[in-house]
């Protein structure tokens, strides 16, 4: 561990920033976190879990505590839209102590991951963020909104797939780019059939459904849209209910009729990134988000960030040398963050342009695959 490593600034409190920051203090560094919502909301309805997320909550110490709030289950179904069952998808466990999968309210894992923060180590100030950074030699002169400054030893950018860290330190690099389609979730409540994640594959519609809780479950559709646009809010629940009228499956339309204004729906157009190396420059390193946005046909974008935060502060350990330990941080994470965004991105493209169905089961096998691997 670098002798020379004392403070350090954390800037974005997502779930990429919180497992810094609560991995770093585990390291006995000073550690500020500054959150730009000064309530530290999450918004959203469901969030899918592959095994390597949960072995990722067990290295931070929260997989009980997402046990008992979340849902974890093995396997995943696959049917035609008009209800016939195509394949079975096992997720076998990866121990005896972590499941191959899981399901939980997205506010739901920012709350534990925000309560494991605040009882770590961490001075965390919320509606605030960056206004200004200066490189020095080896530290970074650091100006905030509310007008403050101060040095610190290193700067962690977990601001999001719009980071504003990334277009100061990096104005060069490209923006998130739109795939052609969008997502739409809503929170059901669950029926006792429901046991694991089911999805139903149409030619430009793809509807699944994932249990979450002992109550809940959640309903995601992917719709193809070639031009980015946003959705009117008063006709959310029209718009999605008309969608799930393509799938004639009787499961389908039973989930169709559950839907009202009380079901939180969502939607979101997706888009993703991949930011080349180098992740840092000088003493200011990102993660997360801000480097490698994905689409969700993986089911691994939180994945990915929070292991990002678990590598970095593990290579700050075992290096003296913070350069070599940021460079360490970003050869480790590059091959395997690079898999995760091509591979939905191609998953995307397959299910746009109806493509080979072969195809895209073998990048699902072998993603999940590639992720149960160490990191």
């Amino acid at each position: 561990m670098s002798p020379n490593l004392s403070n350090i600034l954390i800037i974005g409190g997502g779930f990429s920033g919180m497992t810094a920051a609560i991995q770093l203090s585990k390291l006995n560094y000073n550690i500020d976190l500054v959150e730009i919502d000064p309530n530290w909301r999450t918004d959203g309805a469901g969030i899918s879990i592959g095994g390597a997320t949960l072995r990722a909550f067990d290295t931070i110490g929260i997989l009980d505590e997402f046990l008992e709030k979340g849902n974890a289950h093995n396997g995943l179904d696959v049917h035609a839209p008009h209800g016939l069952h195509l394949a079975h998808v096992p997720t076998p466990p990866m121990s005896d102590k972590i499941p191959g999968s899981a399901a939980i309210m997205r506010p739901e894992l920012a709350k534990i991951l925000a309560k494991k923060t605040r009882e770590s180590n961490v001075n965390i100030r919320l509606g605030c963020t960056f206004e200004n950074i200066v490189h020095k030699e080896d530290t970074v002169d650091v100006t905030f909104t509310d007008g403050t400054t101060k040095t610190y030893d290193l700067v962690i950018g977990a601001d999001g797939v719009n980071s504003k860290v990334r277009k100061a330190v990096f104005p060069e690099a490209a923006e998130p780019k739109y795939v052609g389609q969008g997502v739409w979730r809503a929170v059901l409540p669950r029926l006792p059939e429901i046991n694991n994640t089911h999805m139903w594959v149409g030619p430009r519609l793809k509807v699944g459904v994932n249990p979450m809780s002992k109550d809940d479950m959640y309903l995601f559709l992917t719709e193809d849209k070639e031009v980015k646009q946003r959705e009117e809010k008063s006709e959310y629940v029209t718009r999605l209910k008309d969608l799930m009228m393509n799938f004639s499956a009787p499961a389908v339309q039973q989930l169709a009729g559950m839907l009202n204004n009380d079901s939180l729906i969502d939607f979101r157009a997706l888009d993703n990134l991949l930011v080349p190396l180098p992740w840092f420059k000088n003493r200011v390193v990102m993660i997360g988000d801000t480097v490698h946005a994905t689409t969700p046909h993986l089911a691994s974008g939180a994945c990915i960030g929070i292991e990002d935060a678990i590598v970095l502060a593990e290579e700050l350990a075992q290096h003296d040398d913070v350069t070599v330990a940021l460079e360490a941080y970003q050869n480790r994470r590059w091959e395997r963050c690079k898999m995760v965004v091509e591979n939905s991105g191609r998953l995307a493209q397959i299910e746009i342009e109806g493509g080979d169905k072969e195809e895209h089961t073998n990048i699902m096998r072998e993603s999940m695959i590639a992720l149960a691997k160490p990191i």
